[in-house]
């Protein structure tokens, strides 16, 4: 997918913007809101968002509008990305520190719009809160699909230095090319037509993270803050028909017996808020020659002991080659459709999804 800048995306003083017009300002409590993506909803009109492609999606009528968002600039100097998609239009930029409005066309036509924000970049960038819309006439958004994903993973499944559209691989700001919108995990869920939630942090590991991180996965994945390891999720909320994992790169090879054990208790840690998911072991998508056949004799040791434990909706998935051509040996854009191409054709199958 190309980037298609629009050139209608200025940010403006809302209410300066809106104060001549009838238009409206609608709370980010509003039903007619969607959203996907674990989020801090304990304050209703102003709903947080950590994790990468958390989402809020709306329909509204009229020639314009404009989205009021808080970046909370972490440390003073992260800036989170958005990826922002009007009527299929895609486009994607980094927030600046300075205005909180959003702008959504001077140049449209006076009709029904569909819009979608999307939180590019991950957990430790800080949050994104949104706040509300000012338009015309907001509608009641269609439907989200009924089917459901979730993909528990490290870098690869945030879409960390995966799209050099903007800055290339060793300049600016680490974050400068995330991209979760365009995640492997992302396309596999649209490809399926499915929602789909990106539990996932950059560096994060089963038993060991990379970089001296003083989290692991099974401590965190009931979080909403991931890497602060803060705000536990309300598992009810939402409840997939399938969980990918994809761990195993930051650990690299280790002691086999203590990662399978660990493994397996996060499984049936998940399989007690998860009773009716399937689960997916995949291998590391970056894995090397070295790496890739322990993961393969790791995962296909779980995938027995659960189905010997009599849990035989779990499954293992096996990348068929390594992707590296992004940003530190990362997958890029276009091996992120490779890899969901695998995923999608192998999730096809398993849950019967045409």
């Amino acid at each position: 997918m190309k980037n298609i800048l629009l050139a209608t995306f200025l940010l403006v003083n809302a209410f300066a913007l809106f104060a001549s017009n009838n238009d409206t300002y609608y709370k980010a409590s509003d039903k007619r809101f969607s959203y996907m993506g674990r989020g801090d909803f304990s304050n209703p009109d102003h709903p947080r968002f950590w994790t990468a492609a958390a989402q809020v999606s709306f329909s509204f009528k009229g020639a314009k509008c404009t989205i009021d968002l808080t970046d909370e600039h972490l440390y003073g100097k992260n800036l989170n990305y958005i990826v922002l998609v009007v009527d299929g239009k895609y486009s994607r930029f980094k927030l600046p520190a300075t205005e909180n409005t959003l702008s959504v066309g001077d140049n449209l036509k006076d009709t029904i719009h569909t819009v979608v924000l999307c939180k590019c970049t991950e957990t430790n960038i800080g949050y994104i809160q949104f706040n509300g819309v000012t338009c015309r006439e907001l509608l009641q958004h269609p439907t989200p699909p009924k089917r459901k994903i979730e993909c528990f993973g490290n870098s690869i499944t945030c879409g960390t230095g995966s799209d050099q559209s903007l800055v290339a691989c060793g300049k600016g700001d680490w974050q400068d090319q995330h991209n979760a919108y365009l995640s492997y995990g992302a396309l596999t869920a649209r490809a399926l037509n499915a929602q789909y939630h990106l539990t996932s942090v950059s560096g994060i590991g089963l038993i060991h993270s990379c970089c001296d991180m003083d989290i692991v996965m099974p401590q965190v994945y009931d979080k909403i803050s991931l890497r602060e390891n803060k705000l536990t999720w309300n598992f009810a909320l939402y409840q997939p028909d399938v969980v990918t994992i994809c761990l195993g790169q930051n650990d690299g090879i280790q002691n086999k017996e203590k990662f399978c054990i660990a493994y397996i208790d996060l499984i049936q840690k998940l399989r007690k808020v998860y009773p009716r998911t399937r689960f997916v072991l995949l291998t590391s998508p970056m894995a090397d020659d070295k790496l890739l056949p322990v993961l393969k004799d790791y995962l296909t040791t779980v995938e027995n002991a659960m189905h010997k434990s009599g849990d035989k909706r779990v499954t293992k998935f096996f990348f068929s080659r390594s992707y590296n051509s992004g940003c530190d040996a990362h997958p890029d854009l276009k091996e992120h459709e490779l890899i969901a191409k695998e995923l999608t054709d192998y999730l096809r199958q398993l849950m019967h999804w045409q």
